[in-house]
């Protein structure tokens, strides 16, 4: 079977990004930066995105470009007759776990934008944190959003790589990106809005906790969308004149660039109206309101902005149900539109119970927390590292090392001393801190707070 490819290393590298930036970076950086101790807790994170996210990026790119198969097969392909395909087998369930909560939010974002859409947001006088709670505490509003965001996911993938993934993220990330920048503009030219630039970009490392270093670890694997083989998947339809670190380089550049874009467009707005940093994932949804309100035509510009934050969720949305669909027409004998179909309505059922955790389950915990927040913690905290841990095993002690150097060095103009360090660093640093940070988090090792 002939297998599709991006059509250009930009359309790879915004397909990419827009599977990293999405939700990870926009909706869930500003509230865990908020809970975590603000500056302190992003400079971390800047050190695993580049230290300890970017290698691990470029194993999966590798990974994925030198097997040339989606996540399961590509472990065949390399690892035959063992038990590595357990990686691209964890990498299915993981994506599979993560949709069901992640298009929860996207059906929020839908709703807000249908809503602003009618000019039903931006009232005045109107309380924001109280409209955020009517609208999750809605069965219907939930249901519905849930049930539109996956039919939009499968049409879009039911396309294809060229026509459908790449098409979007060529439109959509760039006009994310200047809409941030209209956003951070009005945002840190408010009254007040000094303390919120502050208590993000001024760190105070005596605010971080030892379980706070364990999230921003987790947030940089979420956000750049590794240790699921998501970009195995996405890697394995890229051309061989397309340069690995390269590619993975621009894509965590312009994920940090969103993070920090995020940030300056929500916490001086937090600050200059006095509201809660730590107020959690309902953050953003009480935010945006609260700046647009205070923008002439500003129902106008945020229906314009959900818009654009529908569709850069809907990116990382797509490589996520990808790697599932991929995984099911890989052989040939299924269509990808009919394997996209049922994945969806398989989807929308699994998506059910995170969808009612703040209404008709609020009552229902996991571990003392909700549906919702116990599927984010397993995926962020346990699954994720888990996985990111089993990568870099991989790539180092299983694949072929001849392999693992050409797909490094094909297309590349920089120094050989690049392949050391990131294989130094996939040996000895990737591993231990995974392992550390991963042995405190299941509480085998305590530290000292």
């Amino acid at each position: 079977m002939n297998r599709e490819h991006w059509s250009s290393r930009i359309g790879f590298i915004l397909s990419t990004a827009g599977a990293a930036i999405g939700l990870g970076a926009i909706w869930k950086f500003p509230y865990m930066t908020g809970m975590n101790g603000g500056a302190a807790f992003f400079l971390i994170f800047i050190l695993f995105t580049v230290l300890l996210g970017l290698p691990l990026l470029i194993s999966e790119f590798i990974i994925g470009r030198g097997a040339k198969k989606e996540a399961i097969t590509a472990y065949k392909v390399l690892a035959p007759n063992s038990a590595w395909k357990i990686v691209g087998q964890l990498g299915v369930l993981g994506c599979f776990l993560l949709l069901s909560f992640y298009s929860v939010v996207g059906g929020w974002v839908l709703v807000y934008s249908i809503q602003s859409l009618f000019g039903r947001i931006i009232q005045e006088g109107a309380n924001y944190g109280e409209l955020f709670g009517s609208i999750t505490a809605s069965p219907t509003f939930t249901l519905l959003g849930l049930a539109l965001f996956l039919c939009i996911n499968v049409i879009v993938i039911s396309f294809g790589i060229k026509n459908g993934i790449e098409t979007a993220s060529k439109y959509m990330m760039p006009l994310l990106f200047i809409f941030f920048i209209v956003l951070v503009v009005r945002s840190v030219t408010l009254d007040g809005a000094t303390e919120g630039i502050i208590f993000f970009l001024k760190p105070d490392f005596s605010v971080i906790t030892a379980e706070g270093v364990l999230y921003a670890l987790g947030q940089s694997f979420f956000a750049l969308a590794v240790g699921f083989s998501c970009m195995v998947t996405y890697s394995s339809y890229l051309n061989k004149d397309i340069s690995i670190p390269a590619s993975a380089s621009s894509v965590v550049v312009m994920n940090i660039l969103v993070s920090l874009l995020a940030g300056l467009a929500i916490f001086p707005v937090v600050f200059a109206f006095g509201l809660e940093p730590t107020e959690g994932p309902g953050l953003l949804f009480v935010v945006l309101p609260t700046v647009f309100s205070q923008i002439p035509l500003g129902e106008f510009f945020l229906s314009l902005f959900l818009l654009l934050f529908l569709f850069a969720t809907l990116t990382s949305s797509f490589s996520l149900l990808e790697i599932i669909v991929s995984a099911f027409t890989e052989s040939g004998k299924r269509t990808r539109k009919k394997v996209a179909l049922v994945s969806g309505v398989v989807m929308f059922i699994a998506g059910i119970p995170a969808a009612l955790s703040m209404s008709t389950l609020s009552e229902f915990k996991i571990f003392d927390k909700t549906v919702f927040d116990a599927t984010d913690y397993l995926v962020s905290n346990i699954m994720l590292p888990l996985g990111c841990l089993l990568i870099s095993l991989f790539i180092i002690y299983r694949m072929d090392k001849t392999l693992v150097e050409q797909e490094f060095t094909l297309s590349n103009t920089i120094s050989p001393i690049w392949y050391k360090a990131w294989r130094t660093v996939m040996i000895w640093i990737a591993p231990v801190t995974i392992v550390v940070v991963y042995a405190y988090m299941v509480g085998f090792l305590k530290f000292v707070e």
